[in-house]
């Protein structure tokens, strides 16, 4: 079975993390197996100064795993290599339902677009990226050739997401 994506993008502070949480506990409450990838455009950190992995990191161990009875991570150190494809970390995620991913403008999978009217005026995505096959704002969108969903709408965002990803069929 191929593995079922559906990407939300958007540009700053337009709801993609606030979308993509709402979402997995949705699609989670319905029963499914949600995972997530989420692009960082900055450098970011979880691990800090002064616990035991950061000293490992900072030893120059390439990959440091933290493990205890709740949950697992496993940090890897680039160094000097490129960053990793989508393709490449899709590929170490566990068997789930679906991932959802949140960024990656560019990638080829279909992915929604937030909209805010507090983000500013930036121009819409949608017009530069074709895998985009929806949009979710919080303000009236006029002209839209594809589905536009009320940003805080998370009921119908999920059906949609079911539907395209292949999660249900639909029912005509």
């Amino acid at each position: 079975m191929t593995q079922r994506i559906f990407g939300i993008t958007g540009w700053k502070n337009t709801g993609k993390t606030t979308l993509t949480e709402r979402l997995v506990a949705e699609l989670t409450g319905r029963g499914w197996r949600v995972s997530t990838v989420k692009h960082a455009h900055h450098n970011f950190n979880i691990d800090h100064a002064g616990t035991d992995s950061h000293r490992h990191r900072e030893a120059g161990a390439s990959e440091v795993a933290i493990v205890s009875g709740n949950r697992w991570a496993l940090m890897h150190e680039l160094r000097d290599e490129d960053e990793p494809t989508l393709e490449r970390i899709l590929n170490r995620l566990s068997p789930c339902d679906i991932v959802l991913v949140e960024g990656y403008k560019k990638a080829g999978h279909a992915k929604i677009e937030t909209r805010r009217s507090a983000a500013g005026s930036r121009p819409p995505l949608s017009a530069d990226h074709p895998n985009i096959v929806a949009i979710a704002a919080d303000h009236r969108i006029d002209g839209e050739t594809m589905p536009v969903f009320e940003l805080d709408d998370i009921a119908a965002i999920a059906d949609f997401v079911e539907r395209l990803a292949g999660l249900k069929e639909q029912v005509d």
